[in-house]
């Protein structure tokens, strides 16, 4: 187990543990996740990594993919708990009144005692993902492996066909989850081939390549 706060996280939101032997003459940028930053002047481990889920995670996916849903369905969704000033309180807050064990949103769950019946408050969380793994294996297999075969990998120029290859065939043959690093490859490949019809600038990996330089 990592001793580092920061190199634990960076764990933690990794696909590809080395995305440089993915991705062709691609190199990891330097973030807040994996560079020195304001997080090394956070002592406690678990707050850390709070800040680390409020400057990346938060903005990066779950307020995007909020938003993005909401306004798909002309929706203006509002998010009170964003408020800064609520954001400032919850930050002044002791890591205790936070976390109470390992149930966290402690306070909050207080108040909404109040209100609302406890059976409503303490119920398993359910989350919005959805199956890709089976997905992957069942109705877009066909889909997927026209995106990930080795010549249109090669074709592009982007990813390097071994190692996509591999978590493909791992995948496929249930010895290891590799969905999340094969819908990587998968959007960019398919994003490509899309933008491809724009033009000779996207249809080759050359070109295209250019795009994950330094972004892996």
């Amino acid at each position: 187990m990592e001793d580092d706060p920061a190199k634990l996280y960076l764990r933690l939101i990794t696909h590809w543990e080395n995305p440089e032997e993915v991705v062709i003459g691609g190199r990891e940028p330097r973030t807040v996740a994996n560079s020195p930053s304001p997080v090394r002047d956070i002592d406690a481990y678990t707050e850390r990594m709070m800040y680390l889920d409020t400057v990346t995670y938060l903005p990066d996916d779950i307020m995007t993919k909020v938003d993005r849903a909401s306004m798909a369905v002309s929706l203006e969704a509002r998010a009170p708990l964003m408020d800064y000033r609520i954001l400032e309180f919850a930050a002044s807050l002791p890591l205790s009144y936070k976390l109470e064990g390992s149930r966290g949103k402690r306070v909050l769950r207080e108040v909404l005692y109040r209100y609302v019946p406890r059976e409503l408050v303490d119920r398993p969380k359910t989350g919005f993902g959805v199956p890709i793994d089976s997905w992957l294996r069942g109705p877009l297999r066909d889909w997927a492996e026209s995106l990930l075969s080795e010549e249109r990998l090669k074709a592009h120029g982007v990813f390097r066909s071994d190692p996509v290859r591999k978590a493909w065939k791992e995948h496929l043959s249930g010895t290891f989850q590799r969905q999340y690093l094969l819908w990587d490859v998968l959007m960019y490949q398919a994003w490509l081939e899309n933008m491809s019809s724009f033009g000779p600038a996207f249809s080759a990996g050359e070109n295209a390549g250019t795009a994950l330089q330094g972004s892996a």
